[in-house]
């Protein structure tokens, strides 16, 4: 398994370098400047500000001091918010995106698999056409239609839940933006763990356990083990892209989380920012993905040897 494990890594290091070497020169690519405001400053204080952020500098110069920077694991300062780091603005808005990406996977995974190992035991039934349906439904309404609506519904006509906002990771304040998170995972879940749990069905080996009249449980964990692969592939770049924030629940609901301060960075050209964001996603890409393969091949070790 250790050998499985470092080839993952060493596949991921010149990914993990090409993702930041590409982001570092197209961030810097889009027109504007970190200090370029509607009322222009003196041409004195521009020229000190890029001169305190090294922006005076060649941008090869720029670009190997980033990187030199970033191996001792430094993100560099903010443009846009003063006196604070890349890191410490992590600090603040990680948790939160993280707080919300862990529930929402976790009511998908739940959700997910027993939709559709409903489906998949009354296949072609009224149950399985309702599943299907609503995978359909939530795979295509966008989030940024879902959450309104969830707000009008829930919080201005109802008021059961508030609209918006964080208030210290209330439980009442994290229903809405959870459901809109979880909403199309929950879909992919089912679907993935239906056509699974369907193709186990139709497997001889199936119906030969079921002649030899095992237990429901006995059945139920051989099922869930062949239906397992492709909902824990999927589960890695899924459970990456949960935790490290969606700029559009945070943005609608008002949550102080990374993908905020993505949107925030890029508006206001704040590079280092930009870029830390790009490689924090990265990383947990990386990292989820290799735990992925990895329960995968608990799963099934024939996969050890494939790559």
């Amino acid at each position: 398994m250790i050998p499985f494990v470092l080839r993952r890594l060493a596949q991921g290091i010149p990914t993990l370098f090409l993702v930041v070497t590409l982001s570092f020169f197209l961030v810097r690519l889009a027109p504007g400047g970190p200090f370029d405001l509607e009322r222009p400053l003196p041409a004195a204080a521009m020229e000190n500000l890029r001169r305190v952020y090294g922006l005076d500098q060649p941008l090869l110069v720029q670009y190997g001091r980033y990187l030199a920077a970033l191996a001792r694991g430094d993100l560099g300062p903010s443009f846009s918010v003063r006196d604070l780091s890349v890191a410490e603005l992590f600090g603040r808005g990680l948790p939160v995106s993280m707080t919300l990406g862990a529930l929402a996977l976790a009511v998908a995974l739940v959700l997910g698999t027993l939709l559709g190992g409903l489906a998949a035991l009354r296949r072609g039934s009224g149950l399985d056409h309702a599943v299907t349906t609503f995978g359909t439904f939530a795979l295509t309404v966008p989030g940024f239609v879902v959450a309104p609506l969830l707000q009008i519904a829930f919080g201005l006509s109802l008021r059961w839940l508030p609209v918006g906002g964080w208030d210290d990771g209330a439980p009442k304040n994290l229903v809405l933006p959870v459901v809109t998170l979880a909403l199309p995972q929950v879909a992919v879940v089912a679907r993935l763990a239906r056509a699974g749990l369907v193709e186990v069905f139709d497997r001889p080996h199936w119906r030969t356990l079921r002649a030899l009249g095992l237990p429901p449980r006995i059945l139920a964990l051989h099922a869930l083990r062949g239906a397992a692969l492709p909902v824990v592939s999927y589960l890695g770049p899924a459970a990456a892209g949960l935790l490290t924030g969606s700029v559009v629940v945070e943005t609608v609901f008002g949550l102080p989380g990374i993908g905020r301060y993505f949107v925030d960075g890029a508006i206001n050209r704040d590079y280092t920012l930009v870029l830390g964001t790009v490689v924090l996603i990265a990383v947990f890409v990386l990292v989820l993905n290799i735990l992925s393969d990895l329960a995968c091949a608990l799963i099934d070790p024939r996969l050890r040897d494939v790559g």
